[in-house]
């Protein structure tokens, strides 16, 4: 007798949503597309995946979704769990077949998620006290927000995850501390949420850490031993860079801040790599940028952040060890400025001492490139616009001991502040009247020193400002700085000129006049700089060597012992009781 195999069970066989598709769906699309979650749709329930069915099918296949935009072969980073090809294909039977549901009673549970965190639910939640109201004007918009941290005490920050508010209009977003009330004052000033204008040097960013935010971010939560502290009375400053969609527009962000109930043991390093001189020409399809840096140190790899903006195709980031191996340790093939990450390291990469850190970006300025924002494409220079580009690999380093962390951190600061003039520089060429890039890069050329490119542009910003206090106020103490004080009295005296109540230019013009023996005159400007800002230890320690240089001991020590009571960066505490010291010996 013949026998015939017998077809399988085409009921078997089946792809089901029950069985096959939900599985795949609650692992690793929930997270996202759930109500309140960041995804435009929820996709928890059989009718609402059974709607999208096709669509689902399509995104999976090109792994356009979900989105992980690091080639696999790249290291094992956290979250890095791609679609298998069979997963893919399943979703695309089941799409063919009609999208059938299988048997209800197979669903497996739908993941139990905080509403609208990916990280859980923050300890702390803050945001502005107001929404910013965005009017429909035909250029980008910066603004600068001072939250209140509700913090008490020290407290240790694991991470943050950041909510735009209107994701239609926020680019990107900026993210320090200010352990001052310098930005919380700007802010109170300005009648507006927010403020617009430069963000003080005192909002810093935690030592080491990315804080900060862009499209299709949520940078995992470190370990308690990496967490950055955060002192009581400091603000969150959040800076939005704000592109108009045409109406007017609601921007409220929001905050969540996830903490560790223990101090950190260990503090990491930011080093970026990048060019901030980049010119592409219109048509250009592969305009490459690159950049290195060799470690002077042991040190371990933690994270990679890449950031680009429309332009950018392929992004690389390579290690050259000291003994010639070398390992790809970033690989993006297809940039998508909608989907960037912060990609954290399942296990530290080791990297000796002597190791070559280098990236390499290229980038796509032609009519082909359907991402580029600019048709027919135009000249791309670097800039924090939109429509400008930037090109940036920014590395988190741990190194072996707090010297050698001292040691690189000096070097990347140095590294990194150079490359920023030549951002601002850039951006100066396409808009040389704008006085707050001027403003801007003067600190920066001040920060290394380079005295006459500071006064260059703070002159330029005088220009600009002619009726500014500011402007002249810096004038002068970039002047002081650079020796020439003739020059920075007759600043500060401008300065005054347009505020007489002026604390600070008080302040710097008696210095001034002090240097030049000038102690009568001087006098007079350090008391009412004293008058007019009593908690400023600056302003007392000056006021109290000008009593000194006049041989008013008494006068100098009481005042320099009012100035001892008044908190005070370390190394001007230092200062004041040496001098004080020496007043007592100088005292007839």
């Amino acid at each position: 007798m013949l026998h015939l195999s017998r077809p399988p069970d085409a009921a078997a066989q089946e792809v089901t949503f029950t069985r096959d598709i939900a599985p795949i769906v609650f692992k690793s699309c929930v997270s996202c597309h759930r109500q309140g979650g960041p995804a435009p749709f929820s996709l928890t329930t059989y009718d609402e995946v059974r709607r999208r069915a096709t669509q689902i099918a399509t995104v999976t296949k090109s792994r356009f979704m979900p989105p992980w935009k690091v080639e696999p072969r790249v290291s094992h980073f956290v979250g890095q769990d791609p679609l298998t090809d069979a997963q893919i294909a399943s979703l695309a039977a089941w799409a063919t077949n009609g999208a059938p549901q299988g048997d209800p009673a197979a669903l497996p549970p739908v993941p139990q998620l905080p509403a609208g965190w990916l990280l859980g639910q923050p300890d702390l939640i803050v945001k502005p006290t107001k929404a910013f109201t965005l009017q429909a004007q035909p250029t980008d918009a910066f603004r600068i927000f001072a939250i209140r941290l509700p913090v008490t005490k020290r407290t240790y920050v694991r991470g943050i995850e950041f909510h735009p508010g209107n994701a239609r209009v926020v680019h990107h977003a900026n993210i320090r501390i200010d352990r001052t009330p310098a930005t919380r004052q700007l802010d109170d000033a300005d009648p507006l949420p927010g403020y617009d204008g430069l963000m003080p040097r005192s909002a810093e960013y935690p030592d080491g850490h990315f804080v900060g935010w862009t499209p299709g971010q949520v940078a995992p939560l470190v370990g308690p031993d990496l967490a950055w502290t955060l002192e009581p009375g400091s603000d969150l400053v959040v800076q939005l860079h704000l592109q108009p969609s045409g109406a007017v527009e609601e921007v409220l962000p929001e905050i969540g801040l996830y903490f560790s109930n223990r101090p950190p043991t260990r503090t990491p390093t930011i080093l970026r790599l990048g060019s901030q001189s980049i010119e592409i020409p219109p048509g250009d399809a592969r305009y490459v940028i690159r950049d290195a840096y060799t470690l002077p140190v042991d040190a371990d790899l933690l994270a990679i952040q890449p950031h680009a903006h429309y332009r950018a195709r392929e992004i690389r980031g390579m290690a050259l060890f000291p003994d010639g191996t070398s390992r790809l340790v970033m690989h993006i093939t297809d940039w998508d400025f909608r989907w960037q990450h912060v990609y954290r390291e399942v296990t530290p990469i080791p990297l000796p001492k002597g190791t070559r850190l280098s990236m390499e970006y290229t980038y796509d300025n032609s009519a082909e490139n359907v991402r580029n924002p600019q048709l027919p494409p135009a000249k791309v220079y670097w800039g924090q616009r939109s429509n400008d580009e930037m090109g940036d690999l920014w590395f988190q380093l741990l190194a072996t001991n707090d010297r050698d962390r001292e040691l690189m951190r000096e070097q990347i600061t140095t590294k990194m502040t150079v490359e920023d003039i030549a951002g601002y520089e850039t951006m100066l060429r396409v808009d040389p009247r704008d006085a707050e890039l001027h403003d801007d890069v003067a600190l920066l050329y001040m920060s290394v020193g380079q005295m006459p490119q500071a006064v260059r542009h703070f002159e330029a910003s005088v220009a600009l400002k002619p009726d500014s206090a500011a402007a002249h106020f810096n004038l002068g103490t970039v002047l002081a700085q650079a020796g020439r004080l003739d020059d920075a009295t007759a600043a500060f005296r401008a300065a005054l000129a347009r505020r007489r109540d002026y604390a600070l230019a008080h302040n710097n013009l008696g210095q001034v006049l002090l240097a030049q023996g000038k102690t009568g005159e001087a006098l007079k400007h350090l008391q009412e700089a004293v008058r007019l800002d009593e908690a400023n230890p600056q302003a007392l320690f000056g006021l109290a060597e000008a009593y000194a240089a006049s041989g008013s001991f008494d006068l100098a020590i009481e005042t320099i012992d009012r100035a001892i009571k008044l908190p005070m960066p370390q190394a001007l505490a230092t200062r004041v009781v040496a001098r004080r010291d020496e007043y007592l010996r100088r005292r007839p």
